[in-house]
């Protein structure tokens, strides 16, 4: 019986071990987006930019309670139910395989974290603080950049991932006898 409690602990061991990325990016995001979000609210009026326009990216405190590029604006309960039913799929897929990938468990700590960040917004303010503004862009937050990234980083994963896959199952061609 001690074995298998000893074997027990080292699988749950060697899963937290593995799992451990995951987690402690997506509580970074969540902790990165709201100090960053509530410095700006604590520290600038709504409306209000720093530094001057002359500056290529500024510091621009805007609200939105819309998603990506203002569209949906003032569907805040759509967004909350919409938030929910994307977390519930980042968390299967990553509990399920093929979540075995360092990189892959890193991009849905972004995508985690970034989701958590903006709902956390919305449901204590009904909005979402944005600040980072870089003049010809909508305004985005720490949370929106965690979540593009996580994006761009699963497609680049699965796109070479497959790639790679692909050549390995592919037979290999010699010359012609």
């Amino acid at each position: 019986m001690e074995v298998r409690t000893a074997s027990g602990a080292s699988r749950w061991l060697a899963r937290l071990r593995a799992d451990a990325p995951f987690f402690l990016i997506a509580i970074a995001v969540i902790v990165l987006d709201q100090v960053t979000k509530q410095l700006v609210r604590s520290n600038l009026a709504l409306g209000e930019t720093w530094p001057d326009e002359d500056w290529f990216v500024r510091i621009n405190h805007v609200t939105n309670s819309g998603a990506a590029f203002g569209i949906l604006q003032g569907q805040t309960p759509f967004l909350v139910v919409t938030t929910f039913l994307g977390l519930a799929a980042i968390l299967l897929y990553y509990w399920y395989p093929p979540m075995q990938h360092v990189l892959l468990r890193i991009v849905l700590g972004l995508q985690l974290g970034g989701a958590l960040g903006n709902l956390i917004d919305r449901i204590r303010l009904g909005e979402v603080t944005d600040f980072i503004d870089f003049r010809y862009w909508p305004a985005f937050n720490v949370a929106d950049s965690s979540i593009s990234i996580g994006v761009v980083g699963v497609l680049a994963f699965f796109a070479l991932y497959e790639g790679a896959r692909r050549q390995q199952e592919a037979p290999r061609r010699g010359p012609d006898r």
